[in-house]
C-alpha cells in the first residue's frame, strides 16, 4: 500500500475492497469513459474501471491535492485519492443515490459516504430499518455489510466545493448507467440523495433501458415515480433529503425523516 505523501493508492497494493489491479485499464478522456463503461465483461470490471478513471483533469487533481494536504484530524491517515466506486450488494432490490464522494470522506477511506458525517446519518437509519448490518461506516475495513443495497454516486470524484461542472457530471455518466443496468433484474426501488442525485440519476435509468416519464417530475422528500422498464417489472424512484450537514444542523432532515424513506423502499423493494 502506498505511505507518504502519495497523491493516490496505486490499484492492486493492498487497500480493503479495492477492486482494481495494476492491469484493470484507465479512461483518460470521456470517449474511452464511455468504451470501457460498455466493454466491461461484468458489474465486477466496472467498478474496477471506475475506480482508476482518469477522465477529468479538474477533478483528478483535487481528489489527489486534498490526499496530500488532508485535513488536519486525518493527518496521519492515508487517503485513497482516486475515483469512489459503488459498493454493496451485487444483485440489489435497492439502489441509492448521492450526488459525489466527500473530499474526506469517501476520497479519504475508497468508499462512498463512509467516513463523514452525511454516512453517519445514512447508515445509522439503514441500520435501524434493517439494511445494514452496522449503524456506522467509518473505513473499508471496518465490517459494514448492506443488506439488498447498492450504493453509488452520480459523480465519482470529490469536486471542489462539491459542484461537478455539467462535462463532468455527463463524462462519468456511462460508468452510473452501465452500473444501474447491470443490477436492473434485481432492483426495485432507487432512492435519490438529494436534488442533484435526483438529476444525475435520470439519465442513467434511461440509458439503463427504463422509460422515464415527460415531463420530468420534480424532486422532493418523498417523491415516488413509477419508472417502467421494457423486460420486467418497473422501478419505483424514491426522493429524499440529502443528510447533509446542513440539512441535518437545520432540522430540515430528521432520523424520522429518513427512517421514513428507507422503510418505503423496503416496503417497495418486496413487492
Amino acid at each position: 500500500m502506498t505511505t507518504g505523501n502519495a497523491p493516490y493508492v496505486p490499484p492492486g497494493t493492498g487497500w480493503p475492497g479495492d477492486p482494481a489491479t495494476a492491469a484493470t485499464p484507465v479512461a483518460h478522456d470521456a470517449r474511452e469513459v464511455a468504451e470501457l463503461a460498455a466493454s466491461a465483461p461484468d458489474l465486477r470490471e466496472v467498478v474496477a474501471r471506475e475506480s482508476v478513471c482518469r477522465a477529468c483533469d479538474r477533478l483528478v487533481a483535487w481528489r489527489e491535492k486534498v490526499a496530500v494536504e488532508r485535513r488536519r484530524a486525518f493527518a496521519d491517515e492515508e487517503y485513497w485519492g482516486r475515483p469512489v466506486p459503488g459498493w454493496g450488494a451485487d444483485a440489489p432490490s435497492i439502489l441509492i443515490s448521492g450526488l459525489a464522494p466527500a473530499a474526506h470522506g469517501g476520497n479519504r477511506t475508497g468508499r462512498i459516504f463512509t467516513g463523514d458525517r452525511s454516512g453517519d446519518w445514512l447508515f445509522a437509519s439503514l441500520h435501524r430499518v434493517g439494511l445494514a448490518a452496522r449503524e456506522t461506516s467509518v473505513r473499508a475495513d471496518d465490517g459494514q455489510e448492506l443488506r439488498g443495497v447498492r450504493v453509488v454516486a452520480a459523480v465519482r470524484c470529490a469536486p471542489p466545493d462539491n459542484k461537478p461542472t455539467p462535462d463532468e457530471r455527463r463524462a462519468c455518466l456511462p460508468w452510473l448507467a452501465r452500473e444501474v443496468a447491470d443490477v436492473r433484474p434485481s432492483v426495485r426501488c432507487v432512492v435519490a440523495l438529494g436534488g442533484f442525485a435526483w438529476q444525475g440519476v435520470w439519465p442513467a435509468l434511461k440509458h439503463a433501458g427504463y422509460a422515464p416519464p415527460r415531463p420530468r417530475p420534480a424532486f422532493g422528500h418523498g417523491v415516488e415515480v413509477e419508472i417502467g422498464a421494457p423486460d420486467g417489472p418497473p422501478v419505483t424512484l424514491l426522493g429524499c433529503y440529502h443528510p447533509s450537514q446542513q440539512n441535518t444542523f437545520t432540522g430540515r432532515v430528521t432520523a424520522p425523516m429518513l427512517d421514513a424513506v428507507f422503510e418505503r423502499a423496503k416496503e417497495l423493494a418486496a413487492r
